[in-house]
């Protein structure tokens, strides 16, 4: 009796891996439908910053499920919160990586630091033939990179009043006072002078 699942499970994989690149890194079964998750960037999502993931549903034989023939939907929880409402349900969009065309995928940010569930369920649409699935992928979400607030060194300095004065204009001190008074006493000095050849030359006219 596991003879069939069996290879019901290794064709689903080898035909869903086969068209898979080579970073892909969770493949996982739920009846006749294999998903490949695939989680940007690098499947190491980080706290309040934008991450990306998407899904390659394959059928038995490799044959890719577009989005536009899934009836699917989107759940993420927070696994230290067994039983809890999801923390958010993006809505799903179809997306090209890749090989792919036109299967699920959708934008998410944590809001927090911590391990999270994504959860996939989805059942056919239109003319498709696949049982109804569940698949889920579990992460690490670590802590983002918040932007370092500007420090006292880097941060630009603002000229003071006293910065944009002239080096020039400076206050009056004692050395400026004693200059002044060198000169007025070399006037004085030069009165004198003048005043004694002018009475010398008085006295030389009389005789």
């Amino acid at each position: 009796m596991r003879q069939p699942s069996l290879s019901l499970m290794s064709a689903l994989l080898l035909g869903s891996l086969a068209m898979l690149p080579a970073q892909a890194h969770k493949t996982e079964v739920s009846g006749d439908v294999a998903g490949t998750w695939h989680l940007e960037p690098n499947h190491s999502p980080k706290a309040g910053e934008p991450a990306r993931v998407w899904v390659a549903l394959t059928q038995q034989g490799g044959q890719v499920i577009p989005l536009e023939q899934c009836d699917c939907a989107l759940a993420i929880y927070a696994t230290n919160q067994p039983g809890a409402d999801p923390v958010m349900q993006p809505p799903l969009e179809a997306i090209s990586p890749e090989r792919f065309q036109n299967i699920p995928g959708a934008n998410i940010t944590f809001p927090a630091v911590g391990e999270y569930r994504i959860a996939l369920t989805g059942r056919p649409k239109g003319e498709a033939t696949f049982t109804p699935f569940e698949l889920s992928y579990t992460t690490v979400v670590a802590i983002g990179n918040a932007a370092a607030p500007q420090s006292e060194s880097t941060a630009p300095v603002t000229p003071t009043d006293n910065a944009l004065e002239s080096p020039t204009a400076l206050p009056p001190n004692q050395s400026t006072g004693s200059g002044t008074q060198r000169i007025a006493i070399g006037a004085a000095v030069l009165g004198v002078v003048g005043f004694a050849i002018a009475i010398a030359a008085s006295r030389l006219r009389t005789r």
